[in-house]
């Protein structure tokens, strides 16, 4: 199924970054592979990069869950995401929190490095720019590694205005970060922003609820839309 946007009444497109427009999947797999083979320490616990990569996802998936419900801070999501699946393998809580600061700089450093886009997102932003609309990132990630992610990418000369959780202290999908991205492009009016995302709470929830219009990008098709946004499963399918 295509979504049309409607160019006579939509004037600010947001994109969310991660699995939106840049691969964060497989990037983040890559980076962590490589801190894999970096760390001996991490060699002695798991069997293999992909049964720590597994360990790592599960848990980071749990703490991003409570950090888009503003349950948990920053700092503490950074640190835990690697504790837990060292602990959990065996080594001591003391020790893996003494690791965990390098290897988060480790994995953000390695993750800025990647470059891989998801398919058809490099030609969704040249449409969007063809016809002349503002585009905008509007994102959960971490304002030291998104900008870095952005440059890697080779999209920045693509996208007008970058607006960060991490900058403000508020998450999507409170309403809150809608309103300060509608003020930061100058555009008041709510129904001339639409928002594309792969979250369907955080990206699509968070943009009905501020009055705005909305795409989910679903591209397992497991997904589902709250009313009355749109769905498509390839980027390929939002036509102007």
């Amino acid at each position: 199924m295509k979504a049309i946007i409607d160019t006579d009444k939509i004037r600010m497109v947001w994109v969310d970054l991660d699995d939106t427009i840049i691969d964060f999947r497989g990037n983040s797999r890559r980076a962590l592979s490589r801190v894999y083979h970096d760390y001996h320490a991490i060699g002695r616990l798991f069997d293999d990069a992909e049964a720590w990569i597994s360990a790592y996802e599960r848990h980071n998936h749990r703490l991003w869950t409570l950090y888009n419900r503003a349950e948990i801070s920053c700092t503490y999501l950074r640190e835990e995401r690697f504790i837990r699946p060292l602990a959990e393998a065996g080594m001591t809580r003391r020790e893996a929190s003494a690791l965990t600061h390098d290897l988060d700089r480790i994995y953000l450093d390695r993750l800025a490095e990647e470059s891989t886009l998801v398919d058809g997102a490099l030609a969704l932003l040249e449409r969007l720019r063809k016809f002349r609309l503002n585009v905008g990132v509007l994102s959960n990630g971490f304002a030291d590694v998104q900008h870095r992610k952005i440059a890697s990418a080779g999209i920045a000369h693509l996208i007008d205005i970058t607006v960060l959780s991490d900058d403000i202290g508020i998450n999507k999908p409170d309403t809150r970060i809608f309103s300060h991205a509608m003020k930061r492009s100058g555009i008041s009016d709510p129904s001339a922003h639409l928002m594309i995302g792969d979250n369907p709470a955080t990206d699509i929830e968070g943009a009905l609820a501020a009055g705005w219009q909305a795409i989910l990008f679903n591209p397992t098709g497991l997904l589902h839309a709250p009313s009355p946004a749109h769905t498509v499963e390839r980027l390929d399918d939002i036509v102007l």
